[in-house]
């Protein structure tokens, strides 16, 4: 356990080299704070957007109102930001002393990039399983219409004989 709740270096160290993305914004939905692992996710530097509308680099803020206004976290909600090609994990909760918002990203693009291969080949499988059903199918119907073609002209020819037969 820390014995020093108020290190400031040590808290700056894991500020700087925490993985997750952490981003604070005021009452207002402007950005107060971010850490570099959320400026790496976005490709932006930290004093080009401090002061900024969230709403500029996030896009909907909405979930960030709702937290304040009920007061409430809200965790696990995952979040696609298609313009800087991240899914993000995310825990939202207010820090009413403070007057802000925090939020933690965890980036979970890969995992839902496999998701979405895994997709694709179940769908691409299910495809291919039709497309040989139907070809199946197919063959299966030119076998069988030969073959009634074949007993049709047998019939027939055995029942000419069978006349032949009894004239």
């Amino acid at each position: 356990m820390l014995e020093n709740n108020e290190n400031p270096h040590l808290w700056r160290l894991l500020w700087e080299y925490d993985p997750n993305g952490l981003i604070a914004v005021d009452v207002s939905m402007n950005i107060k704070v971010v850490n570099p692992a959320f400026c790496n996710f976005f490709k932006v530097e930290a004093a080009e957007i401090i002061g900024t509308p969230a709403f500029n680099l996030l896009g909907n803020v909405d979930r960030f109102k709702k937290v304040w206004e009920k007061n409430q976290m809200m965790q696990g909600i995952e979040v696609e930001y298609e313009n800087h090609h991240l899914y993000l994990k995310e825990v939202i909760f207010p820090i009413k002393d403070e007057n802000i918002i925090a939020c933690i990203m965890t980036d979970i693009t890969s995992e839902m990039q496999r998701k979405k291969e895994i997709h694709d080949i179940r769908e691409q499988t299910v495809k291919k399983v039709n497309e040989v059903v139907d070809n199946q199918m197919k063959v299966a119907q030119e076998i069988a219409g030969l073959l009634g073609e074949t007993t049709a002209e047998t019939k027939v020819s055995l029942l000419k004989i069978i006349q032949m037969i009894n004239q």
